[in-house]
């Protein structure tokens, strides 16, 4: 593996790991310096061990060949980044094979004339008599495969992870967004049915229109000022259910057989907000009026981690046609919402048998 590979593994580990201390950019310098460090120092620390069970006297270090294999090793470096950042964005993807092929043969030609440079700098006379291209070509062939390749992985790597993390970010804006969007449009189909509550209460002088002002109030306060957090504790959403049901059943009265259910056996557990209203919406906007015995059934149940939430009330097969246009609004977001919060971690089911509409909800809360 390349030193650049080998940096961005660790990068990409700990930026799994979600550490913000990594996410300075001195700390993945301090990486790139020391995986250099350690892989052009290899050669020595190889040496050393090999030659540790020789007894000999020490040879005295050649500094030629040092400073030789030290500025060899910079021009590696520059290199591959250059071959990273510069070479292949500006050429290989833009489809400038051929260019990028001039390139990496002027390199080589750049190569070639430095490496002798250095070779009648630093060396003996001798050294340059004994300097062929084929020596070249030969000392030099693998590092430069070794350098190109770990350098275009790199930058592919690093390419492939940004756009990721680009995407990833742009998945989660998208998706507040949809999600802000969706819980608009329940809070104007909410008010629609309350406030024609509060005009039926008003036109019949009813005692009930001022608590049920209160209420409203209340649900008023919760949709504004609540349904702005992410989530919020399941029982704030049990009392918001309890009160819109309450204000329902001031409207129907006798005309409709209301039972309700809201438990949370054990735990405290948070729900997205208004998530679960518009299945109670959809059971009296439908299972009232021209019903025979109209019976709305409400059962909530939250234990063990999961909420288990039914729905269920009489509706007319001859009358389902007639709806308005808004009558699927909130089902139809509402199923959205689940897809993009919950995934494979609810089921939701809605079946019709015998006039009855059913829905059922599972969620694993945990």
């Amino acid at each position: 593996m390349a030193a650049g590979d080998t940096v961005n593994a660790i990068s990409y580990y700990f930026g799994r790991m979600k550490l913000a201390w990594y996410s300075h950019k001195w700390v993945k310098i301090i990486l790139h310096v020391v995986v250099w460090i350690l892989m052009f120092n290899l050669p020595f620390l190889l040496h050393t061990n090999y030659n540790s069970g020789k007894a000999h006297a020490p040879e005295q270090p050649h500094y030629g060949w040092i400073y030789l294999y030290t500025l060899t090793a910079l021009l590696w470096v520059a290199f591959f980044y250059a071959n990273a950042y510069v070479f292949i964005p500006r050429f290989i993807y833009r489809k400038k094979y051929w260019q990028y092929f001039l390139v990496q043969l002027l390199f080589i030609v750049v190569m070639f004339l430095v490496d002798r440079l250095l070779f009648w700098a630093f060396l003996e006379p001798e050294g340059i008599r004994n300097y062929s291209i084929m020596g070249f070509v030969a000392f030099h062939t693998f590092p430069y495969l070794f350098v190109l390749a770990g350098s275009t992985a790199y930058q592919f790597i690093e390419d492939r992870m940004r756009l990721d993390k680009l995407a990833k970010e742009k998945e989660n804006e998208n998706l507040k967004t949809e999600l802000a969007f969706l819980r608009s449009q329940v809070s104007p189909h909410f008010m629609f049915n309350v406030l024609n509550n509060m005009v039926s209460l008003a036109r019949k002088q009813s005692d009930q229109l001022e608590p049920s002002l209160i209420k409203l109030s209340s649900l008023m306060r919760y949709m504004l000022y609540e349904t702005d957090e992410e989530k919020v504790q399941l029982e704030r959403e049990i009392e918001y259910l309890q009160s819109y049901i309450d204000l329902q059943q001031q409207r129907f009265g006798k005309k409709v057989k209301v039972s309700v259910s809201l438990e949370v056996a054990d735990g405290h557990y948070e729900l997205e907000p208004m998530l679960l209203i518009p299945f109670v919406e959809n059971a009296f906007k439908h299972g009232t009026g021209m019903i025979e015995d109209a019976t709305i059934e409400i059962s909530l149940k939250a234990e063990n981690n999961i909420l288990n939430f039914t729905v269920r009330n009489k509706f007319n097969p001859d009358s389902i046609e007639i709806r308005d246009k808004t009558s699927g609004i909130g089902l139809t977001n509402v199923k959205r919402r689940l897809s993009l919060l919950y995934g494979k971690e609810h089921n939701l089911w809605i079946t019709t048998t015998d006039n009855w509409f059913l829905v059922s909800l599972q969620i694993n809360m945990h």
